[in-house]
């Protein structure tokens, strides 16, 4: 079992408006509950932004989901945008040290992801891309996790954007080597966010989706899937 936190705005969290902040909700209404009593999941939301009270009412409005890949933490932001600006809306931490199985961290994340994304219906998906190490099974293991993400996305047809993690770290702070405080920290001042999260594994969800707004229109983004159809196409290599 596993506690769920919330955090809320006082005030729709955009670039260039005045003092948001986020505060505790210590309201139980205000809760998310992603398993009948299993709590994995820990939420971080603005006001106004809890899932039944997510509605994109303009034509010019998206919402942007972006995922950070892991098998001990899964990261998940959620970004609201109108025209120009964005709008801080949820970030998520699915907690997956309890599991030993491998294939049910899997299976989890692929609930967890689907079920993201049947409460927000996100129009699009950024997700970052598995970085190389030298731990070939570790490795393996987190491309499974991202490749399990992805197939949850594609299976509700929503277009995904990977990006590698050197380019999500320039897009949030001008700099491709810089650390996870760096990029949480950097997120803080562009959404005026009062306090993060302990674990920063959201806030790298959370980046990606920023990185994403901020290529939105540009050429040349990231390797983009469309659905099923574009994902093997491009990935020919993959398919037996």
């Amino acid at each position: 079992m596993f506690a769920t936190q919330s955090f809320h705005n006082t005030a729709p969290v955009k670039l260039l408006i005045d003092n948001p902040v986020i505060n505790k909700i210590k309201s139980p209404a205000h809760y998310q509950n992603f398993d009948h009593g299993n709590k994995e999941l820990l939420s971080f939301a603005g006001e106004g932004n809890h899932a039944a009270k997510v509605n994109k009412t303009l034509a010019n409005e998206r919402i942007i989901l972006g995922i950070d890949p892991g098998t001990t933490i899964m990261g998940f932001g959620l970004i609201k945008v109108i025209g120009k600006k964005m709008e801080f809306l949820q970030l998520n931490e699915l907690l997956l040290s309890k599991y030993d199985d491998h294939y049910v961290k899997l299976k989890v994340i692929f609930e967890r992801t689907i079920h993201l994304i049947d409460t927000y219906h996100p129009d699009e998906i950024a997700i970052e891309a598995p970085f190389f190490g030298k731990n070939v099974q570790s490795m393996l293991k987190l491309g499974r996790a991202q490749g399990v993400a992805m197939a949850a996305g594609l299976s509700r047809q929503i277009p995904i954007t990977e990006y590698e993690p050197k380019k999500i770290k320039m897009a949030i702070t001008g700099n491709g080597a810089a650390s996870k405080e760096q990029v949480a920290k950097m997120l803080q001042q562009l959404l005026e966010l009062k306090e993060l999260p302990k674990n920063l594994d959201s806030t790298d969800g959370l980046a990606a989706a920023v990185c994403h707004f901020f290529n939105s229109g540009k050429a040349v983004a990231g390797k983009s899937y469309s659905g099923w159809e574009a994902f093997v196409k491009q990935n020919d290599q993959r398919v037996k």
